[in-house]
C-alpha cells in the first residue's frame, strides 16, 4: 500500500478512537451530573456532539449547562479533526487508485506484439504464469471485481471490463497484440469474444478454451486458430499415464518455458542464417555447435514434420523445434541472439 495511505489510515484510527472517548465522556457526564438514563445520556451526547439543535430531555441545571458547554468545545475540535482526516483518506485513496490505473494503462499502451488473456480463472491464471516465466508481455481482461484484487496482488497488468465490448478490447491493445487467449468459462462468451477479436485484428493468433466438443468447429469458424478442450486433454493425459507411463513421465519433466530450465525451443530459420541462400539442417550443424537436436520442423504453410531428415531444406518463414538440456538451449539462444 502507498505510504501516504498507510499514514492516513493510522490517523483515521486515531480520529475514531478520539470520537469514542468523547462519546464515552459525554455519556458518563450526563449520567452522573444530570442523572439521565443511559439512553437519554447517549441521546444528549450525540445531539450535543453533532450540534443538530434538538431540545434537551429535561431542562439542564447550571452544572449540566457548564458540562454541556465543555463537551461542545471538545467535540468541535475532535469531530472537525475526524471529518477532515476521514475525508482526506477517502479522496487520497481514490486518487491513488486512479493514478495507479492511469499508470497501468500507460504501460499497456506501450505494449506491442503482446498477448491478451481474457479471463483470469484457472486456465487464464495458469497461462499468465507460463507467460510471465517466459518474460512475455501480456494483459488480462477481467470484469469480476473479486478477481481484480487477485490481479493486483499478483502484479499483473489488467483491464477492467467486459471483453464483449470493443472499447475494452482496444483498451487492452487488441489491434497491436500478436496473440489472444480466450479463457472464459462459457463457450458462448468465448465464441463472441473470438468473433469480435478476429474482426478487429485479422492477423492475430487466437487461442480459445472450449468446454464442449460441439463448440470446437464453431470457434474455429469464428476465427480461432487453436481450440483447447481442457477436459479432453486431462483425460488423454491420465490414460497415457496408464498406457505409456515412462514416456509421459519424461514429457512431464520437460520444461518449455522460462529462461534457465527450458528444454525445448521453437526457432524461426531467419534467426539461424541468411535465408537468401537456402540451407539444410545438416548445413546448420546445430548438434555439433550447440548440442541441441532438431526434433521437428514447421513448414512455411504451418505443417509439422516430426524428426525431419538432415537434408531437409529450411525455407523462409519456417521454424525448427530443437531439444536439449537447459544449458544447451541457453547456448543456442545466446549464439544466435534469440529473444
Amino acid at each position: 500500500m502507498n505510504p501516504l495511505l498507510i499514514l492516513l489510515k493510522k490517523k483515521v484510527y486515531t480520529a475514531i478512537f478520539l470520537l469514542l472517548i468523547v462519546v464515552t465522556f459525554g455519556v458518563l457526564g450526563f449520567r452522573m451530573i444530570s442523572n439521565y438514563s443511559w439512553i437519554d445520556a447517549l441521546y444528549m451526547t450525540v445531539i450535543t456532539i453533532t450540534t443538530v439543535g434538538f431540545g434537551e430531555v429535561v431542562p439542564l441545571d447550571n452544572q449540566s449547562k457548564i458540562f454541556t458547554i465543555f463537551l461542545i468545545l471538545i467535540s468541535i475540535v475532535v469531530v472537525g479533526y475526524a471529518i477532515s482526516i476521514i475525508t482526506e483518506y477517502i479522496l487520497s485513496k481514490n486518487n491513488v487508485d486512479e493514478l495507479k490505473q492511469k499508470k497501468m494503462q500507460k504501460l499497456i499502451d506501450s505494449f506491442k506484439n503482446h498477448i491478451i488473456i481474457c479471463g483470469y480463472g484457472r486456465n487464464g491464471k495458469q497461462a499468465a504464469r507460463k507467460l510471465a516465466a517466459h518474460k512475455r508481455s501480456f494483459v488480462v481482461i477481467e470484469r469480476d471485481k473479486d478477481v481484480i484484487e487477485r490481479l493486483k496482488f499478483d502484479n499483473v497488468p489488467y483491464v477492467i471490463g467486459n471483453a464483449n465490448e470493443d472499447e475494452i478490447l482496444l483498451q487492452a491493445g487488441v489491434d497491436r497484440a500478436s496473440c489472444f487467449i480466450s479463457a472464459l468459462p462459457s463457450d458462448a462468451d468465448n465464441l463472441f469474444v473470438v468473433l469480435s477479436t478476429r474482426q478487429m485484428n485479422k492477423n492475430i493468433n487466437i487461442i480459445s478454451r472450449a468446454s464442449q466438443e460441439s463448440s470446437y468447429e464453431k470457434l474455429k469458424f469464428a476465427g480461432a486458430n487453436n481450440v483447447i478442450l481442457p477436459d479432453k486433454i486431462g483425460g488423454d493425459h491420465m490414460a497415457s499415464l496408464v498406457v505409456v507411463p515412462g514416456l509421459m513421465e519424461f514429457l512431464d519433466n520437460l520444461s518449455i518455458v522460462g529462461k534457465s530450465d527450458i528444454n525445448i525451443e521453437e526457432v524461426a530459420v531467419e534467426k539461424l542464417y541468411n535465408t537468401k541462400e537456402i540451407k539444410t539442417i545438416k548445413d546448420l550443424d546445430l548438434r555439433r555447435k550447440t548440442g541441441c537436436t532438431v526434433i521437428g520442423y514447421k513448414t512455411d504453410k504451418g505443417e509439422y514434420i516430426v524428426n525431419p531428415e538432415a537434408n531437409l531444406k529450411l525455407v523462409p518463414n519456417s521454424k525448427i523445434i530443437v531439444l536439449g538440456r537447459p544449458e544447451q538451449i541457453e547456448g543456442l539462444n545466446s549464439q544466435y541472439n534469440i529473444d
